[in-house]
C-alpha cells in the first residue's frame, strides 16, 4: 500500500501548525458532536452551580455552607438540564455558527430546566438549597453556555483564517472520488483557498485510509450525513473516467445534500490539457447521461491535415469549436471568415495562444456578398469548407427579421457554394438542424432551403463531372451555444431566479458542442455529397427537466428559485424531430451516425433564390409565403 493509502500514518500531527492539527482534531471529533455538546454542557451546568454559591455566600462560606446532599442536587440538576437540552435539540446547534437564533434556544432551555429543577427542590423540602441559588443558577448558566458557544465560534473563525487565509470559508469541500484525479486535486486546490475534508467512494477497498492526509468517510450515498457532520459547502466530484449515465448518476448523489456541486475535468478535457485542480460548474453536458460518440480519428486527420481549411461564421459557437477541433488535425492554413468584428478577434486570440505555429488568414466577410465570398475562394483556395455562417434564433427571425433570415441562410449558402464549386473545393460541408425538419418557424425553413441548395449543387458537380462534394450535418440544439436556453438559465439562477420556460412539456433534442463539432469533421471525411448526416442523439430532453438540474447543481431548491412558464413563443414547437415524415435513413459504420435519405425537391430551389435576390427587402408575410411554395412541409405557427 502507498503512503497516500495507509490508514494507519498520520504524518499531520508532526508536520503541520498548531492550527492545522486542531482543525483535523475537530475533524476526528465531528462524528460524535452531540455527545461532545453534551458532555461540555454538563460540564458548563455544573461550575455554574458553583459560580452561583461562590456569588451568593461568597469567597469564605461557598464552599462550607453547603449542605452535605448538595453534591446530589447538583447531578440531579445537570440530569435534568441535559434531558431538557435533548428535547429542545440543543445538540444539534451547530456551535461554529452560533449566533442569536442560539441563545434564544438555550434561554428557553434553561428556563425550563431551572424552573422544573426549583420545584423539584422545594417539593423536596431541600430547604437548606439557598433559593437564591436556585433562582441565579439558570441566568448563570445561561451566560455561560452562550459565552462557551462564542468562544468556539470566534476560535474557528480564527482557525479557519489561518488555515485557509480567510475566517468566513466559503470552500469547505467534500470529494467524490478517492482516486489518482482526487489526489491530484487534493495538491492543487489545497493553497487556493479550499479545505477538503474528506473523501467519498463506492470501492471498499478504499474505506477508512487516507489520500493526501485525507480521510476517506464513506460511500457516495453517504454525501448528506457527512456534509451536515462537517459543515460542507461545496461537493467535488472528482471522477473523470465516470461516462454517461454513471457519471449522471454519480452527480445525482452529489446534490443530494443540496450544496454547490463542482467537478474536476472529465476525461477529455484532462487529454486537452486541463488540470484536475481546474474545477469548474457543472454543465449540462454532464448530464445528458448517454456514452460519448465514438468517431473516426485517423480518418479524420487524413481529411483535414495539410489542407487549406475555410469555416465561415468562424466566431460563432458551432465555429468557433470548429476552429479549435481542425487546429488538432495539422492543417496547412485555416481560414477564418466572421462577419463580427469582436468574434473574430477572439477566436484568432484563442487560436494563437493555443496553436502559435498554425498560419491563420483573419478575414471581416459577409457571405451574402458575391464578389467577396468569390474572391476569398480564389485567393485561398481552400479544399476543405465548413459553412456555419447562419442566424438560428428562433423567435428573433420570426418577427421583423425573416428576410434577413432568408437571405443570410439561404443566399448566403448558395453563394458559398457556389464559390466552392467555383474553385474546385474538395468537400464543401453545411450545419443544419433539427428545426428544418417540418419547419413550423422561417429560422427552420430557411434551413431546410439551405439542404436544398447543398443537394442541387452536389447533383450539378456531379452532372458535370467535378470533384467537390457537397453534404449538409443536421443536429439538434447545443449546450452553451449563443442563444440557447443555457446561457440564460445560468444568469437567472444568479439572480436568485425565477427561472423561466416555455412551457412544461417542451423538449428537445440535446448535444455539446464538442460533439456537434466532431460531427461535422467525421460527415467531411466520410461524406460522398448529395447527403444529410443525422446524430443518432437519444431520447429528448425536457427543458423544465434542464432547469431542475440546474437549480439543484448551484446548491438551490426549487423553494429558492422558482420555474415560471411564459407559453410558446412565435414559431416555437414543442417537440423537434431529426427527420421529416417521409424520410428514411440509411446506417454509415458509426454508430450514430446515420445518412438520411430525402425526397428530391433540389431542383425547385432556384425559383426562392432568384425571388430573394430580386427581393432584398420584403416583409414577413411574403417571406413566408415564398418559403411555404417551396417547404412544402413548412407550417408557419398560427396560420401565418
Amino acid at each position: 500500500m502507498s503512503d497516500d493509502l495507509r490508514p494507519d500514518r498520520d504524518p499531520v500531527a508532526a508536520t503541520t501548525p498548531f492550527w492545522a492539527r486542531f482543525d483535523a482534531l475537530l475533524t476526528r471529533l465531528r462524528p460524535h458532536r452531540e455527545v461532545v455538546a453534551l458532555a461540555l454542557d454538563a460540564l458548563v451546568v455544573a461550575i455554574c452551580w458553583h459560580i452561583t454559591y461562590l456569588f451568593r455566600l461568597g469567597f469564605e462560606r461557598w464552599h462550607s455552607a453547603r449542605p452535605s446532599y448538595d453534591f446530589w442536587v447538583m447531578l440531579a440538576l445537570v440530569a435534568l438540564y441535559l434531558a431538557v437540552f435533548v428535547i429542545l435539540r440543543v445538540p444539534k446547534g451547530m456551535w461554529r455558527f452560533s449566533g442569536f437564533g442560539e441563545v434564544q434556544r438555550l434561554t428557553v432551555a434553561c428556563a425550563i430546566a431551572g424552573l422544573l429543577g426549583a420545584v423539584a427542590v422545594l417539593m423536596a423540602q431541600l430547604v437548606e438549597v439557598p433559593r437564591a441559588v436556585l433562582g441565579l443558577h439558570p441566568v448563570v448558566c445561561l451566560m455561560g453556555l452562550a459565552m462557551v458557544r462564542i468562544a468556539y465560534r470566534m476560535v474557528y473563525e480564527h482557525m479557519r483564517a489561518r488555515t485557509s487565509g480567510k475566517a468566513n470559508d466559503t470552500h469547505r469541500a467534500l470529494v467524490f472520488g478517492a482516486g489518482h484525479a482526487a489526489r491530484l486535486l487534493i495538491a492543487g486546490i489545497q493553497h487556493q483557498g479550499w479545505t477538503v475534508v474528506g473523501l467519498l467512494d463506492d470501492d471498499p477497498a478504499k474505506q477508512g485510509v487516507r489520500v493526501n492526509n485525507v480521510p476517506v468517510l464513506g460511500k457516495l450515498d453517504s454525501a448528506s450525513y457527512w456534509a451536515d457532520l462537517h459543515g460542507i459547502s461545496h461537493i467535488v466530484v472528482a471522477i473523470p473516467s465516470a461516462i454517461g449515465s454513471a457519471r449522471r448518476r454519480i452527480f445525482d448523489q452529489a446534490a443530494a445534500p443540496g450544496l454547490p456541486v463542482v467537478t474536476v475535468p472529465s476525461a477529455d478535457e484532462l487529454r486537452e490539457g486541463r488540470r484536475p485542480s481546474q474545477v469548474r460548474d457543472i454543465e449540462p453536458d454532464d448530464l445528458l447521461g448517454r456514452e460519448p460518440v465514438q468517431l473516426d480519428e485517423g480518418g479524420i486527420s487524413e481529411s483535414l491535415s495539410g489542407k487549406v481549411v475555410l469555416i465561415t461564421g468562424a466566431g460563432g459557437s458551432i465555429g468557433s469549436e470548429l476552429c479549435r477541433q481542425v487546429a488538432r488535425y495539422g492543417p496547412r492554413r485555416l481560414v477564418l471568415y466572421e462577419l463580427s468584428e469582436f468574434a473574430l478577434y477572439a477566436i484568432e486570440q484563442e487560436l494563437s495562444l493555443s496553436h502559435p505555429h498554425l498560419p491563420l488568414v483573419r478575414l471581416i466577410g459577409d457571405v451574402r456578398d458575391s464578389a467577396h465570398i468569390r474572391a476569398t475562394f480564389e485567393r485561398w483556395q481552400p479544399q476543405v469548407v465548413f459553412h456555419a455562417a447562419a442566424y438560428k434564433h428562433v423567435p428573433l427571425m420570426e418577427e421583423d427579421n425573416a428576410c434577413a433570415a432568408l437571405r443570410n441562410n439561404l443566399i448566403g449558402t448558395w453563394r458559398a457554394a457556389q464559390a466552392a464549386a467555383g474553385t474546385g473545393v474538395e468537400r464543401f460541408v453545411l450545419i443544419s438542424t433539427d428545426k428544418a425538419v417540418n419547419p413550423t418557424n422561417v429560422m427552420g425553413a430557411t434551413k431546410r432551403a439551405a439542404e436544398m441548395v447543398v443537394a442541387r449543387q452536389a447533383a450539378e458537380v456531379l452532372a458535370s463531372g467535378g470533384n467537390t462534394r457537397f453534404m449538409a450535418v443536421r443536429f439538434g440544439n447545443v449546450l452553451g451555444s449563443s442563444g440557447s436556453v443555457i446561457p440564460k438559465f445560468k444568469e437567472q439562477i444568479d439572480r436568485g431566479g425565477p427561472i423561466t420556460v416555455t412551457h412544461p412539456e417542451i423538449t428537445r433534442f440535446f448535444m455539446t458542442i464538442p460533439e456537434a463539432a466532431r460531427l461535422v469533421l467525421q460527415a467531411a471525411a466520410i461524406g460522398e455529397g448529395g447527403q444529410v448526416f443525422v446524430l443518432d442523439m437519444g431520447e429528448p430532453v425536457k427543458i423544465v427537466d434542464l432547469a431542475r438540474d440546474m437549480i439543484r447543481m448551484s446548491g438551490h431548491s426549487l423553494d429558492e428559485i422558482a420555474i415560471t412558464f411564459s407559453g410558446l413563443r412565435p414559431g416555437e414547437k414543442l417537440y423537434e424531430e431529426l427527420l421529416a415524415d417521409a424520410d428514411s435513413t440509411l446506417p454509415t459504420r458509426f454508430k450514430r451516425l446515420r445518412i438520411a435519405s430525402l425526397d428530391d425537391r433540389s431542383k425547385d430551389v432556384s425559383q426562392l433564390i432568384d425571388w430573394a435576390v430580386a427581393h432584398p427587402v420584403a416583409s414577413d408575410a411574403d417571406v413566408r409565403h415564398e418559403l411555404a411554395k417551396l417547404v412544402i412541409e413548412y407550417r408557419p405557427a398560427g396560420g401565418k
